[in-house]
Order: C-alpha cells, then sequence, then structure tokens
C-alpha cells in the first residue's frame, strides 16, 4: 500500500469525565472522511496517544476502522518500550488497521543499533505497513537520512512522516510524508505522496488543493499559512481542539499534563479561522 494524500492526524474526543467519548470519535472520523480526508491517523501525537489505555487505543481503532468506508486507518503505536510497541502493533493488526504508525523511541536515547534493533523488532510483529514517524522536537532524536534509508531495507517498513524543517530528501523506498503541516508544499515538491497532517482536522480539503493543483500549491499554503502558526500556537493539540470546539465539533478537553487553551490562545485560533470565512460556516 503506498500511504499519501491527506491523511488527517486525528484527536481523540473525551467526555466529561475524561474518558473516550466513542460516539464523538465515530461521528468526528465520518465528518473528516467526508471533508476531504483521504485517511486517519489514530491515537498519534495529535490524538493524545501517549496518555490513552492500551484498550482505549484499541477501541478507537475498532471506532476508525468500523467508519472508514475502506479509506486508510492507521494506528499509532509507537512508543519508547520495543516490546510493548510491538504488541500494539499485533493488536492493531488483529483489529484490522491497514498501517501503524511508530515514532522513534523518546527518552531512553537509543544509539544507532538500537534505533535498528527497534524499528526492525515491531515491523516483525506485523505484515502491515509501518510508517516510521521521525520527529525529533518531541524525541531528541533525529533520523539522518543514512539512517532511513538502512530502515527501509526491512520488507514492510514503507514510509516515513518526516517532521523536521531541514535535510528533506527523498528516500529510495520510503513513500515521504511531511509531518508538519507548513512544510506539505515542500515536501510535494520534493515528490512526496502527502502528509499527516493536524490542520487537516480542519482544512482538508483547502490542504487536498496543495495536491491536486499543483500550480497553485504555494498559493494555498501562503492563504493556510497563518492557521497552519495559530494552531500551534501552544502545545498540539491544544490549538487544534480548540479550533474543533469553536466550530461546533464535540472533541472535549484534553489530558493532563495537557491543558485546555488560555482564552488568549483561544482567541488567535479564533481570528484565524475567522480570516478564512470557516467560523462563517458554523
Amino acid at each position: 500500500m503506498v500511504f499519501g494524500g491527506i491523511i488527517t492526524a486525528m484527536v481523540t474526543p473525551f467526555d466529561r469525565d475524561g474518558g473516550l467519548a466513542e460516539d464523538a470519535a465515530a461521528r468526528l472520523a465520518r465528518h473528516l472522511l467526508d471533508t476531504g480526508s483521504d485517511g486517519l491517523v489514530l491515537a498519534g501525537s495529535t490524538g493524545e496517544g501517549s496518555t490513552l489505555s492500551d484498550e482505549e487505543k484499541l477501541r478507537l481503532w475498532e471506532i476508525g476502522v468500523a467508519e472508514s468506508g475502506g479509506a486508510p486507518v492507521i494506528a499509532g503505536t509507537g512508543s519508547n518500550d520495543t516490546r510493548h510497541s510491538a504488541e500494539l502493533t499485533e493488536r492493531a493488526t488483529e483489529v484490522g488497521v491497514d498501517g501503524v504508525l511508530v515514532v522513534t523511541p523518546y527518552y531512553n536515547k537509543p544509539n544507532r543499533r538500537g534505533l535498528v534493533e527497534h524499528f526492525r523488532a515491531v515491523a516483525g510483529a506485523t505484515d502491515l505497513p509501518v510508517v516510521l514517524y521521525n520527529i525529533p522536537s518531541r524525541c531528541v532524536i533525529d533520523l539522518p537520512n543514512d539512517l532511513l534509508a538502512e530502515l527501509a531495507e526491512i520488507d514492510n517498513v514503507a514510509a516515513v512522516k518526516q517532521s523536521r524543517y531541514d535535510d528533506l530528501e527523498p528516500i529510495e523506498g520510503l513513500d515521504l510524508l511531511a509531518g508538519n503541516d507548513d512544510t506539505l508544499a515542500r515536501i510535494l515538491d520534493l515528490g512526496g505522496t502527502g502528509g499527516i497532517l493536524v490542520a487537516a482536522n480542519v482544512v482538508a480539503s483547502e490542504m487536498r488543493r496543495m495536491i491536486d493543483e499543483p500550480e497553485r500549491r504555494w498559493e494555498v499554503h501562503e492563504q493556510l499559512s497563518e492557521l497552519f502558526e495559530a494552531l500551534f500556537v501552544t502545545a498540539n493539540p491544544i490549538g487544534v481542539k480548540a479550533a474543533l470546539e469553536l466550530l461546533g465539533h464535540e472533541v472535549g478537553g484534553l489530558r493532563l499534563p495537557l491543558v485546555e487553551a488560555s482564552e488568549e490562545e483561544r482567541a488567535v485560533v479564533r481570528a484565524a479561522l475567522e480570516r478564512l470565512a470557516l467560523l462563517a460556516r458554523v
């Protein structure tokens, strides 16, 4: 399977008690797939995967598969514990997802050999395509391009979600996916297949124009750049959950240590939505 297009890193809706809001998750998944998203990542960084229990992740993946209508669902199964990541990957495979997103192990700071063995072990737990998730801003460790090329030799390692800004280049054997909203245009210019994106929770159809109208790619990028910045006015996914709430979606709050947007932060998000006339559609 080639992963590409606008893949939305979906937020995880919570109820008033802080539990997984299953009905709201199903509604949001349907909405996103009906409004421009080509696929979904569930229980990734934007989905607050680090504070979801294993059972909540499994239920979220089940909901995604049930609501996807055949669109690809990618499960965030990575952590800094190789054994746990492999177990989650096995369970996600049983649920019926289409691929897994495996983040670089954070906090442990493994060396290169450890990184190779980590991804080899997790990939060995499934026959599904594995998307490497390189995000040095959260994990401290960066996967350099020569290491990505080595990891591409693992049979089912199929793509990389690249969430860095420098030294972006295609890697033979890997689909190249933008991991930052504001690098989607650059990644597409480099021959990338799409992105796993936060702003797609709000403007997937507009972001899709960067793929469908390459001659206007950078014009669309400029039109959306204020929103890209506003959604990261503070730690993700605080901004995008505020945006979805302003647009009338029931997504609930966040789990500690994340907190809801302040009034000042909400004002920044609201202003960006207003400039795109998105609030007028509610």
